[in-house]
């Protein structure tokens, strides 16, 4: 770790299982470590499961964090997050409903092709209208390293027709 830098990231959170609300905060105080620092919180939206069927629909919001982690090492503080608060991830599941999860969805411009384990930017953000639109909220003008366009192009030109509302 360098200790003397800080980059900017932007963390989906997610949850459709237990009390979705109260996870979500604490999943925010969790990351909140020395080497991470929460520095924006968008509006909770609610919005029904994608790519899959779910009793329950998911709360999601974005978050801005500057950390001095390398993205391997924030993906690992963000899984111990997840475990945390009582994720369990099964080897070769499709997409499941779970009471948390916690993506990257960048870190600062860096393009990170490590899959499956990791990929920064989060490959399908700009197909995910529940991803965009908390997004958007707090950091509207981020250009997304890749696609050249800012969250805001991306959230406006999003094929996705899913439901997603603003809570409150």
């Amino acid at each position: 770790m360098n200790t003397a830098s800080w980059t900017s990231a932007f963390l989906l959170l997610g949850s459709n299982m237990g009390n979705r609300l109260r996870l979500l905060e604490s999943a925010c105080s969790l990351l909140q470590q020395p080497c991470i620092c929460v520095e924006k919180k968008s509006s909770v939206y609610e919005s029904a499961p994608w790519g899959f069927e779910a009793a329950q629909n998911f709360l999601n919001m974005a978050l801005q964090v500057r950390t001095q982690l390398c993205p391997h090492s924030l993906l690992q503080a963000a899984q111990r997050v997840e475990q945390e608060l009582g994720r369990e991830r099964a080897a070769g599941a499709g997409y499941a409903s779970r009471p948390i999860d916690v993506d990257i969805l960048f870190y600062g411009g860096d393009v990170v092709d490590d899959a499956p384990q990791l990929s920064v930017p989060h490959p399908r953000v700009h197909e995910r209208r529940f991803a965009l639109a908390p997004l958007a909220e707090i950091a509207p003008d981020f250009v997304h390293p890749v696609l050249k366009k800012t969250v805001a192009t991306l959230l406006r030109e999003c094929g996705d027709t899913g439901s997603v509302a603003r809570l409150g």
